[in-house]
């Protein structure tokens, strides 16, 4: 998809003008009006922008988020802070000239510290020619900074969009490695596949080994897959598991009824009922996952 930049500008405009007083107003109205044409204006604008207009949550309502996503379908500007989405507008006026702006994000991206690489990542999918930035969002997802990372992987149309299965897949597996939770990546359930289900059964079986736990999520991506071959490593869960864990298990095994899971769920019948009445879901048990110890 490529997205409406002119519109999708005007929206962080209108969401920035609410909440800067005149000077940082004023001053960041000069640099958008210099970035499209200077970029020695663009870079320090990038670099000042913390210091100029303030670090501050972006306070959005239902409404913004609502014109954020009939804007930009995917977009989803949670947690964003007034210095990313300032970066984010400048970025946005620089992408007029496409012909260089893939060059000039690169660039921007090397050199960039940890703060201006979350904000040019939360942008990828407002700008133009978004086949252009896969190279450099694969790259991105290696990283081990889990707010890099999670700048492209969570709340983001971008990776299931753009990213080949190996890409994408090498995201999911880096999410379970260092700990990232996997409900927040938009469209996981679509780009589902068995290559991934088979490479995280046997991470499983490797963490197992080392005697370390792993993540309830894991089984989301294993479900429409599972297979008689998997049915002891369930069958470990539904034992030993912790209540979390037995919710996962069964949530996936549910989703494959013909796959002669039915003996493994014979005792789950309170967890079963839970399950197809919605009570649990995946949701919930990314709601657990995520609730402050």
């Amino acid at each position: 998809m490529d997205p409406d930049v002119h519109s999708s500008l005007e929206l962080l405009r209108g969401w920035l003008a609410r909440q800067l007083d005149e000077p940082a107003a004023a001053w960041l109205d000069e640099q958008l009006a210099a970035a499209g044409t200077d970029d020695r204006r663009l870079y320090l604008a990038i670099g000042l922008a913390p210091r100029k207009l303030g670090k501050g949550d972006l306070d959005l309502e239902a409404d913004d988020y609502a014109a954020a996503a009939a804007v930009r379908p995917g977009w989803d500007p949670s947690g964003w802070s007034i210095d990313q989405a300032a970066r984010i507008a400048l970025l946005l006026v620089a992408s007029a000239d496409t012909g260089s702006f893939a060059t000039k994000f690169e660039q921007l991206c090397t050199t960039a510290d940890v703060r201006e690489l979350i904000a040019f990542y939360r942008g990828l999918p407002l700008y133009p020619a978004p086949e252009r930035y896969v190279g450099r969002a694969a790259e991105g997802v290696r990283t081990n900074m889990k707010a890099v990372f999670e700048a492209i992987a969570h709340r983001n149309p971008y990776p299931a969009e753009q990213f080949s299965e190996h890409v994408w897949n090498h995201m999911v597996l880096k999410a379970v490695f260092i700990g990232s939770a996997l409900h927040p990546i938009q469209g996981f359930d679509r780009r589902r596949n068995g290559e991934l289900a088979r490479t995280l059964i046997d991470y499983a079986h490797e963490r197992w080994a080392a005697g370390r736990d792993i993540t309830p999520e894991l089984w989301r991506a294993v479900g429409p897959f599972v297979d008689a071959s998997m049915h002891d490593d369930f069958r470990r869960v539904l034992r030993d598991g912790t209540p979390l864990e037995r919710q996962a298990a069964v949530l996936a095994l549910r989703e494959r009824p013909d796959a002669g899971a039915g003996p493994l769920l014979d005792r789950e019948g309170d967890l079963v009922a839970a399950v197809d009445s919605g009570r649990v879901s995946w949701e919930t048990v990314y709601q657990q996952i995520a609730k402050p110890q």
